[in-house]
């Protein structure tokens, strides 16, 4: 099979645990750019993150479907987005105040210089250090949950059994998506979506508009939120340091994990590179 496209998520899978791309890794991509293949990037991170850490890959020109696939840009512009309706918001924030939680909410404010508001002024305590003191790119609001616009997700950052039953009572496969990544070390982070907030929604709609079907994607991810994308792409593959549930997704395991090209080792057999 000729393969067309193949998407990769960033953390634990492109990027190793120091968050760099490596050099193997830089060159099959730019090989595989080469031969006409296209490269795109699918991960959980805002667009402003995730075009920062993909710099050494930045002259492969590649789509990025961040916030998992809740915003699609090209160039900084936006192709596509999918935003949560407020009326949502407001319940699964009632219900997290109801349990302690409080959320932070990735919203699409790329152009006006933010991506991150919360409304805990201890930040790095309440957020369990997910929003750092360096970033600049978050905001101090207080919620009004039906006058919150442009919301790509709701997150809580904690420990897994402080999470679990809150995500499990709020999943509403009707009204949103719901993903819990667990592959991000003793914490757990519970994300509440659009429906078509998912890595795989989104990619299917942009390779249709290429006119590339399904099976002519590899896909390469870590964590649940790659889970769709692994089980519908014509070639799913697995980080070996993944998840046990991303591993039964995925047609395929890399034999190398994250920190030891795990990436170029995959692609450089699929696509039988010197």
């Amino acid at each position: 099979m000729k393969y067309k496209m193949v998407v990769s998520d960033l953390d634990g899978t492109l990027l190793d645990d120091e968050k760099q791309i490596n050099d193997k890794t830089v060159y099959i991509l730019n090989e595989l750019y080469k031969k006409g293949i296209e490269i795109v990037i699918a991960t959980g991170r805002n667009h402003y993150m995730a075009k920062k850490l993909i710099e050494p890959i930045s002259n492969l020109n590649p789509v990025i479907l961040s916030n998992n696939g809740s915003v699609v840009r090209h160039n900084d512009i936006a192709l596509s987005y999918n935003y949560l309706n407020p009326l949502f918001f407001e319940k699964i924030y009632k219900e997290g105040l109801r349990r302690g939680l409080n959320p932070f909410i990735h919203v699409d404010e790329y152009d006006n210089g933010y991506d991150i508001i919360y409304e805990k002024e201890d930040f790095e305590n309440e957020y369990s250090g997910y929003i750092k003191k360096d970033y600049n790119r978050a905001r101090l609001i207080k919620f009004d949950p039906l006058k919150t616009n442009k919301i790509l997700s709701v997150c809580y950052f904690d420990e897994y059994n402080k999470l679990s039953d809150f995500g499990t009572e709020m999943t509403n496969p009707k009204h949103y998506n719901t993903i819990f990544n667990r592959n991000i070390g003793n914490l757990a982070l519970l994300e509440f979506l659009h429906l078509e907030g998912c890595k795989w929604s989104s990619l299917k709609k942009y390779a249709a508009q290429k006119n590339i079907e399904p099976e002519d994607i590899i896909a390469l991810g870590d964590d649940n939120n790659d889970i769709e994308m692994l089980k519908n792409a014509g070639m799913g593959i697995a980080m070996v340091n993944g998840t046990e549930e991303i591993k039964k997704a995925a047609r395929r395991i890399s034999k190398f994990d994250n920190n030891n090209s795990g990436v170029y080792y995959e692609l450089k057999e699929l696509f039988d590179l010197k």
